[in-house]
């Protein structure tokens, strides 16, 4: 093997970054849904050929848990000697195939250099289509598809295909969707390709494997750098599909250069609650590397001086069947528990509880001009926790999720619904020497019938702030007249309409060190009311 130098680690290593946001931009401007196109609720990312992670583009963080055991999924099915150019597989279970969840639909497709194998392009879409269906267990949250190939030697096995798109409410939808996640991966193929080419494939791949050394010794460093000792933190989890408060725990330990998390859960759940163990190691590597160390490169390095353990059937790392579809409020919950531990031994670097949650509106529907299905799905922001020196971030998507906000104008002309109110909820923000960010409001109207379901969190708790700041507001719907929510859903009639209110976050610190002059703009601009303003700030 070639000694490196770093400048050439440092430039191939950059390339290989710049390949997985190309790929991830292909990905978004080819789609047709707008949860794709718009929201940019999608990933990319790059595999050696053992299926270590190489480099992952800055979307979901989330979707490194379907994408962490996926080659080896496919690798365990498939001998490498079958495996050719132009293969293509696809997957989504949970089981079978390395998700975290069914609508987050996996392609992979194999790069071949002189007829070896070298690497792995990947991306993962959401494909908005598994609604209005239970959450008892994983059999009705929509089609498991264990990895298999869609493409043979460049050749789409329609059967396959086929087979997907009529377990598919909207199959149009989901065909131009494969066919972007497609267009992607051959994006990926060519420009690793041609990277190859221009330094060499032996060095490309020394250099992939030299920036995952280089973000271990990173990862190692940062954990150095803190004390040693053992730190605990609790909190609990809520939401329409369990009844009271379910406990959760972890306890981090750092020794020398090394970091454990020890995480404790109740049982799983007939619930779409549930976590895969890969969902908890993607929630855990975003957040210590966070807190520790943004700039580490995000590759397989970094996680090997983490130890990271939860009890196997608990929601946090469960088993066959149990439901996985609303994994992701669980994820959040776990990311802020994370922060309430690490806050103990570095608290200048973490925020106080953001609003914990991924409130999601699920709608489905008939349209009226020729009677065929439609599917929307959206995710809400809420309040982001407040900081050691600044304010919460008011009305944003927080940790493992990082989708954007659709604009208006796009869900009306798309779908048969009217956004009639959108706005920031006053005091909802936990108080505090720095606030808390607040909650949005987001009113829905139907234009013709169609169903809706939300999927929310901390209507029965509060997200807590840190160092004497105060809780963030509860989450919960609001419904219009007619509108009868049973359990988290409802039918919508023409004109009636409903409201979600997300979460608002923590404050951080004593509200009385707050500065007159901040808390004098929080009242002037609708962040904090009258009385709050009064009785908390003396303002």
């Amino acid at each position: 093997m070639t000694k490196l130098d770093p400048i050439t680690v440092e430039v191939i290593g950059a390339a290989m970054a710049s390949i997985v946001e190309e790929t991830g931009e292909t990905l978004i401007r080819a789609s047709h849904s707008t949860n794709i196109k718009e929201r940019r609720d999608c990933s990319t990312a790059l595999f050696n050929a053992a299926g270590e992670t190489l480099c992952q583009a800055e979307h979901i963080p989330i979707h490194l848990g379907s994408f962490l055991d996926l080659i080896k999924h496919i690798m365990r099915r498939y001998p490498t000697q079958d495996i050719r150019p132009g293969d293509a597989f696809i997957g989504n279970d949970a089981y079978e195939g390395g998700g975290t969840h069914l609508p987050d639909i996996v392609v992979a497709e194999p790069i071949f250099i002189d007829g070896r194998m070298v690497a792995w392009t990947v991306n993962l879409a959401h494909h908005a289509d598994f609604v209005d269906r239970g959450h008892a267990h994983i059999y009705q949250e929509g089609l498991r598809i264990p990895p298999v190939r869609l493409y043979r030697g460049g050749e789409l096995q329609r059967d396959v295909q086929d087979l997907i798109l009529l377990n598919c409410q909207v199959p149009s939808e989901r065909l131009s969707d494969l066919r972007a996640q497609m267009a992607a991966n051959r994006v990926g193929v060519q420009r690793f390709q041609a990277l190859a080419a221009k330094y060499g494939t032996d060095t490309v791949l020394q250099a992939g494997a030299a920036v995952m050394d280089y973000a271990e010794r990173k990862m190692r460093a940062a954990i150095a750098a803190m004390p040693d000792g053992t730190w605990r933190f609790e909190d609990v989890f809520d939401n329409e599909e369990v009844a009271g408060l379910l406990p959760m725990s972890v306890e981090v330990t750092v020794k020398g250069e090394e970091m454990s998390l020890a995480f404790d859960a109740t049982e799983q759940m007939r619930a779409g609650i549930n976590m895969t163990y890969t969902a908890l190691l993607a929630t855990t590597y975003y957040v210590v590397k966070s807190v520790l160390d943004p700039g580490i490169p995000p590759n397989a390095g970094l996680a090997r001086p983490l130890k990271i353990s939860a009890p196997e059937g608990s929601i946090l790392n469960c088993l066959a069947p149990a439901a996985v579809n609303g994994r992701l409020q669980t994820c959040q919950r776990v990311s802020d528990m994370i922060l309430g531990a690490l806050a103990q031994p570095v608290p200048e670097r973490v925020m106080a509880c953001s609003n914990s949650a991924c409130t999601v509106a699920y709608f489905i529907g008939k349209r009226p001009t020729d009677g065929s299905t439609w599917v929307y799905l959206e995710t809400i922001g809420g309040g982001s926790g407040a900081r050691a020196h600044k304010d919460g971030l008011d009305g944003v998507h927080v940790h493992t999720t990082n989708t954007s906000n659709l604009p208006v104008e796009a869900l009306e002309i798309e779908y048969p619904l009217l956004l009639t109110r959108y706005e920031l909820v006053e005091d909802s923000g936990g108080v505090g020497q720095y606030r808390g960010g607040m909650g949005l409001r987001r009113v829905y109207q139907a234009t013709h019938d169609c169903r809706v379901r939300v999927d929310i969190t901390r209507q029965r708790s509060r997200s807590w702030g840190l160092f004497g700041g105060g809780p963030g507001a509860h989450g919960k719907v609001e419904a219009g007249p007619g509108v009868v929510f049973e359990g988290d859903s409802a039918v919508l009639k023409p004109g009636q309409w409903f409201a979600v209110v997300t979460p608002g976050a923590g404050g951080f610190g004593p509200p009385q060190q707050r500065e007159r002059a901040a808390a004098q703009r929080d009242l002037v601009e609708g962040a904090i009311s009258a009385p709050t303003a009064r009785a908390v700030y003396g303002v």
